[in-house]
């Protein structure tokens, strides 16, 4: 069915009664968004799984601060740096952490390490059957299907006890590389018509290892990017409970549905430009400034485009620097000055360091852009989205791919908050929305 002028019509009937008047927000002192004017979310719930930090107490007052993000209590720069320290991969010890509350020692971690390695394939024929079968050029919306089609593969799928949960989340853990990349390359055959590699995952390979083996048609990737890989994977994991996507999921387990059904509406979630898709829109916004600003170096250029993009007239006219501020943070984003610090050495084994200057050149003008064009309630910097982005593209991720690693890394958060709603609450989400429209007497048909 296509967008006929009679369907634009009726849109246009729907708008004419669903608009409200936004002034009715303030008079009833309405959150929209469930965030006030300065960001700040409302209290909905309480968790263990990680905490996001943004403001501290200062002579009683609450002032922003440097952002900081730690894991069951663990800082997450204190997380990552040891494992570059140490130069091991650290997906599958975070993992560990955030659905168990603590960090394993050797031997828990190899055994859990062995029991997602074992699990790391899919039912027979599911590839052929189910991912080839009906390719998307939307990899989310597969990786959606995919996981809604594994409840029938699944001889227990609704019992909510907490041992088959946890023994669905695991497996979802596992296999989400597989659904992602098979997608892809289904729909880079099938549609795109370029050739098809379907590559079985190694047991003693790590699950970043195992995403670059996949993906690459001669299977190989540097440890460099491995590594890096496995710290992206790690810092898009979790990030509290009041995120868009793991709150979908907190209000989804609390209706009593399935694993497949949360994680498939958590999906639905992320896949959202204003979430998970944002680091395609930063990618794509740089690729446009780079046509338009001819001297990438000039930073008069640079500025000049930045405030062309706040004045909706660059881009894609939305009036938004992508990659640029948070619900939460304000003065940082911990997860992208990790991040900044592996970008400039991946730049130069890449040979992107004109495309790494730029990037920082826009990281610094653009809050001071912002500032001088609007009026904000708190300060502005660069988020995750902006350096993750760039990353995945030297690391030869296609676009399709970018959301979809995200899911891989945060379905670890989703099921830690689906164990945790399920073994705390047992009271369904139902939040409040009021009526503001006035009562209306029934019309019989032949008088309207």
């Amino acid at each position: 069915m296509k967008v006929t002028p009679e369907i634009e019509r009726l849109t246009e009937v729907c708008k004419e009664h669903s608009s409200l008047d936004l002034s009715l927000y303030g008079k009833y002192d309405v959150k929209r968004g469930l965030r006030d004017i300065n960001g700040k979310g409302v209290l909905a719930g309480l968790t263990q799984v990680s905490n996001v930090q943004a403001t501290k107490i200062v002579d009683g007052q609450e002032v922003p601060c440097a952002g900081s993000l730690s894991y069951r209590g663990y800082d997450i720069k204190e997380l990552t740096g040891g494992f570059i320290k140490d130069k091991r991969f650290g997906f599958e010890e975070t993992a560990y952490l955030l659905l168990f509350g603590k960090l394993p020692d050797k031997e828990e971690l190899k055994e859990f390490t062995d029991l997602l390695a074992n699990q790391r394939s899919l039912p027979k024929n599911f590839t052929r059957d189910v991912i080839m079968k009906a390719p998307s050029s939307d990899i989310m919306n597969a990786l959606s299907r995919s996981v809604l089609t594994l409840y029938s593969y699944d001889k227990n799928p609704d019992d909510i006890s907490l041992p088959n949960v946890l023994r669905q989340c695991l497996n979802l853990i596992s296999v989400f590389p597989l659904l992602s990349v098979y997608g892809y390359q289904a729909y880079n055959h099938f549609v795109r018509g370029k050739s098809l590699y379907i590559h079985n995952p190694k047991k003693e390979l790590s699950t970043a290892e195992n995403i670059l083996r996949m993906l690459r048609p001669d299977k190989k990737y540097t440890a460099l990017e491995a590594q890096i890989l496995d710290i992206a994977l790690i810092l898009h994991m979790e990030h509290g409970g009041g995120n868009n996507s793991t709150f979908t999921t907190h209000v989804v387990s609390s209706s009593g549905t399935d694993t497949y059904s949360a994680i498939a509406a958590a999906l639905g979630s992320l896949k959202g430009p204003k979430h998970g898709g944002a680091n395609i829109k930063v990618v794509s916004m740089v690729q446009d400034m780079k046509k338009e600003v001819k001297d990438w170096e000039d930073e008069d250029e640079v500025r000049n485009y930045l405030k062309k993009l706040l004045h909706k007239e660059a881009f894609d006219r939305r009036g938004l620097i992508y990659g640029m501020g948070h619900a939460v943070y304000s003065v940082s984003d911990p997860r992208a000055e990790v991040f900044k610090g592996f970008v400039e050495t991946l730049a130069k084994e890449k040979g992107r360091m004109k495309d790494y200057r730029l990037y920082s050149m826009v990281e610094r003008l653009a809050p001071e852009v912002i500032a001088e064009e609007r009026k904000i309630y708190k300060g502005v910097s660069a988020n995750v989205d902006f350096y993750s982005g760039f990353v995945y593209s030297m690391l030869d991720l296609p676009l399709e791919l970018f959301t979809p690693m995200f899911a891989v890394a945060r379905i670890v958060g989703w099921s830690a908050h689906r164990m945790e709603e399920l073994i705390n609450t047992d009271k369904i989400i139902r939040p409040a929305y009021k009526n503001v429209l006035e009562p209306a007497a029934y019309v019989p048909l032949d008088e309207r």
